[in-house]
């Protein structure tokens, strides 16, 4: 086989990579670079879109070189969910900043759109609670509030929407508008069952849906790029993802009733449940999976604001830790037979609680409480937090979660992937790899090119971490967690 190059982009939360992937899937180089995280003083959360953009020429070009670009054939995207923004149609200049997942400043807009009564209609027909952290709200709170962003839209020279249209649009130089699936099904403005945006729901968010993205299968032609001239021609962009999709398919989930739980700065946990999709009952939502081939599969999926962003808090703000390597040390070492718990409510609790107004807690104090402690409470609270939403979706599928494959980079700490498995009962399979939500894309991509099959997905050793802890134990820890929780709760 001669020699061929996938590119993937891994547009995340806290910067951008770019990948390099040969033509047996190995992944050989990365480039990577971060962007300014944006807070003002209310905690809104925001990011620079056109420096996004420059981020992924960069990546881009220094991932290039000294490779033969003449072999580079396609190109995955991956990228932050939910992130909302607006750009002018006509000369794509962004409206203002992108509006962060994690910020719940639509908050009101919600709350608006609650007391019409139409809440568990939305649910019905996108999967999903009504919340702020979704861009329905999000893109609404633009054409309120940012200058001329109403009146472009009416006139229909507006887009708006996530990232991955934002890089698609730039990237083939404004001919093509399009979304994946994937994304498409977390917007709270896409029906789920009849696969197009909801009329209805865009208009109690005063959004016109002739103004968002041309809807794609996530292995579809989303158009050429080469990247500003980096390229010496224009290769096609050949698989979008949101970054937690992606990491399902490039945990090879492909099956109902696999499982996979990403650990970033906050953490999707997702259940693939085939063909037919189950709504949920207990807190967790249901969206797409990916579209492949002309079908889709659907998911159940509980999302949290705050998991790896925890370890940064202890690091940034508390002054605890030097490095987050130092958490598994530390919790090692910290009293284990206590009952603290961190409840990390910065910007209210997501799935299963749905509280954007809880506010963060540390319960349980007592004199034998150091820093030791502490930080064994900000790891622990990741494992609870995922053991909620793993329970949530096993009684709505009505499967137990024998087996969790694992990513991101806090699953190099032995200490969390252990107390993950002992809290949630289950084993727990680390892969070698860390970039599987940049993994995804890039399969999904070279599969609709034809250089490689599924067999693609049988390269991956993993270490397995079984449950240790004592059933009293566990029900015990977990019903201290529960507690706790339900003190920060405003409901």
């Amino acid at each position: 086989m001669a020699e061929q190059y996938i590119i993937s982009i891994d547009q995340s939360t806290q910067g951008t990579k770019a990948l390099l992937f040969d033509e047996k899937g190995h992944l050989i180089k990365r480039m990577d670079r971060s962007h300014e995280q944006i807070v003002n003083t209310q905690g809104w959360v925001s990011h620079n879109p056109s420096e996004i953009y420059a981020n992924v020429i960069d990546v881009v070009t220094r991932l290039t070189e000294e490779v033969d670009k003449t072999k580079i054939i396609g190109v995955g995207i991956s990228n932050q969910r939910e992130t909302s923004l607006a750009w002018d149609r006509v000369t794509g200049e962004p409206l203002g900043n992108a509006i962060v997942w994690q910020c719940a400043r639509a908050a009101d807009i919600c709350e608006r759109v609650e007391r019409l009564g139409e809440a568990e209609n939305i649910r019905r027909r996108t999967g999903m609670n009504l919340s702020p952290y979704f861009p329905a709200s999000k893109i609404a709170w633009i054409l309120e509030n940012v200058d001329g962003a109403k009146e472009k839209a009416d006139r229909g020279e507006i887009c708006h929407g996530t990232i991955d249209s934002w890089l698609v649009f730039k990237l083939t130089g404004g001919k093509f508008y399009k979304t994946d699936y994937s994304n498409a099904s977390r917007t709270q403005l896409f029906n789920i069952f009849d696969l197009k945006w909801d009329k209805e729901i865009c208009g109690l968010f005063g959004i016109d849906p002739k103004n968002m993205a041309e809807v794609c299968d996530s292995d579809s032609d989303f158009g050429e790029t080469d990247f500003e001239g980096v390229l010496p021609y224009t290769v096609p962009i050949h698989g979008v993802l949101g970054d937690s999709h992606g990491s399902l398919f490039g945990q090879g989930c492909l099956e109902p009733g696999m499982t996979k739980a990403t650990y970033g700065t906050g953490s999707s946990i997702m259940m693939n449940v085939g063909e037919t999709p189950v709504l949920s009952t207990h807190g967790v939502v249901t969206s797409l999976a990916w579209g492949m081939e002309g079908k889709v599969n659907y998911v159940l999926e509980g999302n949290l604001n705050y998991t790896g962003a925890v370890i940064t808090w202890l690091k940034e703000d508390l002054k605890l830790i030097q490095s987050p390597v130092e958490t598994e040390a530390l919790a090692e070492k910290a009293v284990q037979d206590d009952f603290l718990y961190l409840v990390p409510a910065f910007s209210g609790l997501g799935a299963p609680y749905w509280d954007s107004r809880a506010t963060a807690s540390i319960v349980g104090m007592n004199r034998t409480t150091k820093r030791a402690e502490i930080v064994r409470a900000g790891v622990e609270c990741i494992a609870y937090q995922i053991t909620d939403i793993i329970k949530a979706m096993s009684q709505d599928a009505g499967v137990k979660v024998g087996e969790l494959r694992v990513d991101g980079g806090p699953t190099k700490n032995k200490y969390l992937m252990q107390f993950q498995s002992n809290i949630a009962d289950t084993i727990v399979q680390v892969p070698d790899s860390e970039e599987f939500s940049g993994i995804g894309p890039a399969y999904a991509a070279g599969l609709a090119l034809g250089i490689w099959d599924e067999t693609i997905f049988e390269n991956m050793n993993r270490v397995k971490y079984e449950p240790q802890m004592k059933k009293a134990l566990r029900k015990e820890k977990y019903e201290g967690w529960k507690a706790a929780v339900k003190t920060v709760l405003t409901k």
